[in-house]
Formats: structure tokens, sequence, C-alpha cells
């Protein structure tokens, strides 16, 4: 199994800069993408930025240009940073670990983290 803990959220002013941590805990499983996703009230989960095993980086359309992630595979952590926050981009964000062994392959996702842009 795989155990998926976020860190790194709060209030923040527009055009400040945040940094979000993600941990993927596992004993025997192997990690493959992760990625972080948010979901703003009434609204559905999107992409934020994911990143793979190899190091190919994808990013949201929202986030291009202002998001940069990037990954430690012996740690299986991921590190978002985010500069020039803007009040839309207030929502949860969730960490996301696809892992698995074997031909197993399956998503684990982190219970989220709140990021509040207000001035």
């Amino acid at each position: 199994q795989v155990q998926v803990v976020e860190s790194g959220g709060g209030l923040v002013r527009p055009g400040e800069s945040l940094r979000l941590t993600c941990i993927a805990s596992t004993n025997n499983f192997i990690i493959y993408g992760m990625g972080w996703y948010r979901q703003a009230p009434g609204k559905q989960r999107e992409l934020v930025a994911s990143i793979l095993r190899e190091g190919g980086a994808e990013y949201g359309n929202a986030v291009k240009g202002r998001a940069t992630i990037s990954r430690d595979n012996a740690k299986n952590t991921i590190v978002l940073q985010m500069d020039n926050l803007r009040p839309e981009d207030t929502a949860v964000y969730y960490c996301n670990a696809e892992a698995g062994k074997n031909s197993y392959e399956t998503d684990y996702w982190g219970q989220g983290t709140q990021v509040n842009v207000s001035s």
C-alpha cells in the first residue's frame, strides 16, 4: 500500500509564492507518475502539474509559466513551486501517486491541503 501526505498549504497574498510538498510512502510498491491536482468550491478537480518517474512534466493551462514541479525518486517526493499566485488559485490541492508492482497499478490520493490566495 501507499500513503500520500501533502504539506505546505496556507494563506498567501496575491503575487506571492507557495511551495507544496508531497511524500508517497511505501514498503513494496513502485511509484510511477506523481502529480498535483486542485479543486475549488463548485468546480471539478483539475490538473495542476504532474511528473513521470523519468522526469517528464505536464502543467495545467491555468498555471503554465507560474508553476514548477520537481521530483526526488529516492524519496518518492514531489515539490510544487507556484509563483505569482492569484485569487483564482484558491483551492484544495491534492497529491496523486500512481503506484503498483508486477501488473498491478492504481492511484493513491492524499487528503489535500488548503491554499487560500487573498489580500
